[in-house]
């Protein structure tokens, strides 16, 4: 089968096409990938900036959808069904073996693009909102680079929670992605958007905010807080993992929120089909609609990745590998 290895930590440079043996389905779920997602997990991969730092060569792509080739007793997909599922490895190819427990059907009348940048990014902002967040029904989220994937992911869940949602964005463009996929009112990263956030909320605040950027933008994030609000960080796309004076916290009866829900999976593995299920109600209610960015062959995911790391992807970049 095709796929794309990384076999030298030098960023989208080290990935190479090659052939390989197709993996063994063993107890997992085997799927014939029809598009996998470009993901900033995969970026770190190829740098060695990752928390697992799998032996090289390896094949990248956290997450696929396609169709299933087989499937072990108890699993809740069968052969032939349209799948999406997170591999955390291995999705970049032809074929890959998913884990049964995170492997779900894609809802009716979705595409195999929308649905390959689905699982990651909608599980991180549902677990991030509901579960760490503790977001209530009439609350306001602010939500960071939020034309990206996970930022459009939690502009939606957010939505679908009956909270109010505003954006911030690098450019009007960005913008108007943001305001497509929920967000009530967008604003830019190179203004005054603290300032514009605090008029927005009548000078209270937002009761969450949605950090995937970290940076300098969560130092600007934490002024935005009303009393009793949550940050909830979620990445550091900006590069720099930004630090806090605890004092901020203690003065504003306010939070900071670590979100991994990767990590916490292995914790509570019960939670993504509890996660699955209630995106499955947005779904089918129309809050939830991934929104797909560029879209480009295997060959070319090394563009991908650089269009990430320069923050220039809105949606979700995502790769073809063949037709449905």
């Amino acid at each position: 089968m095709r796929a794309l290895q990384l076999e030298r930590l030098d960023g989208p440079e080290g990935l190479k096409l090659v052939e390989l043996p197709e993996p063994e389905a063993g107890d997992q779920v085997l799927i014939d990938v029809v598009a996998a997602g470009v993901s900033f997990p995969d970026l770190l991969l190829s740098r060695g900036q990752y928390q697992m730092k799998p032996a090289l060569p390896f094949v990248p792509g956290v997450e696929v959808a396609g169709v299933v080739r087989s499937a072990p007793s108890g699993a809740t997909v069968k052969v032939g069904q349209r799948v999406m599922a997170f591999t955390m490895l291995g999705g970049w190819a032809d074929v890959v073996a998913a884990p049964p427990a995170l492997t779900f059907a894609i809802p009716e009348g979705w595409s195999f693009e929308a649905a390959a940048g689905t699982v990651m990014n909608y599980h991180t902002a549902h677990f991030a909102l509901h579960r760490r967040g503790r977001l209530k029904e009439g609350e306001t989220v602010l939500v960071l680079g939020a034309a990206g994937g996970v930022g459009t992911a939690s502009l939606q869940v957010a939505r679908g929670a009956g909270a109010r949602v505003l954006a911030v964005v690098s450019s009007e463009e960005k913008a108007e992605v943001a305001r497509s996929a929920g967000a009530d009112r967008a604003f830019l990263s190179s203004q005054d958007w603290v300032a514009q956030v605090k008029e927005t909320t009548q000078g209270r605040g937002v009761d969450v905010v949605v950090d995937p950027v970290g940076g300098d933008m969560f130092d600007l994030s934490l002024k935005c807080l009303a009393p009793e609000g949550r940050l909830l960080v979620v990445g550091f796309a900006g590069g720099r993992i930004p630090e806090v004076k605890v004092n901020r916290l203690l003065l504003k009866n306010v939070d900071v929120v670590g979100v991994a829900w990767g990590g916490f999976l292995v914790q509570e593995p019960s939670i993504s089909a509890e996660i699955a299920k209630e995106l499955a109600v947005l779904a089918e209610k129309g809050f939830v609609e991934p929104v797909v960015g560029r879209v480009l062959p295997l060959e070319q995911a090394a563009q991908g990745l650089r269009e990430l790391e320069a923050r220039k992807a809105t949606g979700k970049v995502v790769l073809r590998l063949r037709e449905a």
